[in-house]
């Protein structure tokens, strides 16, 4: 499960805003397999994995009939073969997706959680030290990129603008580490899952165990901007609620930004993590990061709190804002 609050040094949060930073995780990985292949994820993604054609990068998530997300995924496209990078949170539900759906003489999936690992370069620099470190990299935003060959081959992403990395390398790590020695000695900072929290608060991203929980709907935690929903491809488990909130009505809440200052004190219900609204509880706070006493955080709020309104979020007076976060709500 992510971690909910976070502590970081005003180093690292510079890092992370105005350098690179590599971050290695181990989530959950699959590989489907099969002439269908392509076919059968399409009826099971919100994202249109057909229209990029190719060696694309896609998000998307898998839902229930009745359109809740079970699990989100990056998604790689390369021929016959589809890579979805799962939170570990996600595995199991994936697991039994799969194996309820796929028809085996179409498409199979395999489990490689644990054989292969996935490197995130963070930060504005992401880019840079990628170039500079020689490794190779797509020509686009969304696009993949092969480094190797064989079982010993690592797929090279560069993200879509909104995301909340720069980069990533997915391969076994064998074939892995070289590449992020190389990023190393091109500029980034070796960082951990605190980093990688961080980076995903400050871009406003949502996290399966943390703002998506059994109930939550693609267009309460920022869908449409992150892009991880198609409305003109065709039908997959869970689209007629989507459709439905998307041309005829609306969430009844959504995720937002929070903003707290360094110099507000707690009021009687510190520790929760409710937000209240006057008197009236409006939504919960899913994730915070702080650096030097100033905190940001998301939370799932009832949609008419709008940005700019003050609340008492977590035992604190705090501004709701729009997301992502400008960048500077945690200078001093």
């Amino acid at each position: 499960m992510p971690d909910l609050d976070l502590i970081l040094d005003r180093a690292r949060l510079d890092a992370l805003r105005h350098g690179a930073v590599v971050v290695e995780t181990r989530p959950a990985v699959f590989r489907v397999t099969g002439s269908g292949a392509l076919t059968c994820l399409q009826g099971l993604l919100t994202s249109d994995l057909l229209a990029p054609g190719d060696g694309a990068l896609l998000y998307g998530a898998m839902l229930t009939p009745k359109g809740a997300i079970v699990t989100d995924a990056w998604v790689f496209t390369r021929g016959d073969a589809v890579t979805l990078v799962v939170p570990c949170e996600g595995r199991a539900a994936a697991l039994e997706i799969f194996g309820r759906t796929l028809p085996p003489r179409l498409a199979r999936a395999e489990d490689l959680t644990g054989e292969v690992q996935v490197a995130w370069l963070l930060g504005d620099r992401g880019f840079q030290v990628l170039a500079k470190s020689g490794i190779g990299a797509p020509e686009s935003a969304g696009r993949t990129h092969e480094v190797g060959m064989g079982d010993g081959s690592v797929t090279v992403a560069l993200a879509p603008e909104t995301a909340p990395f720069a980069a990533c390398l997915v391969g076994p790590a064998s074939a892995l580490e070289p590449l992020v020695a190389r990023l190393v000695a091109a500029g980034a900072r070796p960082g951990d899952d605190r980093d990688h929290q961080a980076a995903r608060i400050l871009a406003g991203w949502p996290a399966l165990g943390a703002e998506i929980d059994e109930r939550t709907l693609p267009q309460e935690v920022r869908y449409d901007e992150l892009g991880g929903v198609s409305y003109t491809k065709g039908c997959y488990t869970g689209q007629e609620t989507v459709a439905r909130l998307h041309f005829r009505g609306h969430t009844n809440r959504e995720l937002r930004g929070l903003w707290w200052r360094s110099d507000e004190p707690e009021s009687s219900n510190g520790g929760s993590r409710s937000v209240l609204s006057g008197e009236r509880e409006v939504g919960s706070v899913r994730s915070r990061l702080a650096v030097d006493g100033r905190a940001i955080g998301l939370a799932v709020l009832r949609r008419e709190v709008d940005p700019g309104a003050e609340v008492i979020a977590g035992g604190r007076r705090a501004t709701v804002v729009a997301l992502p976060f400008r960048g500077d709500e945690l200078d001093a």
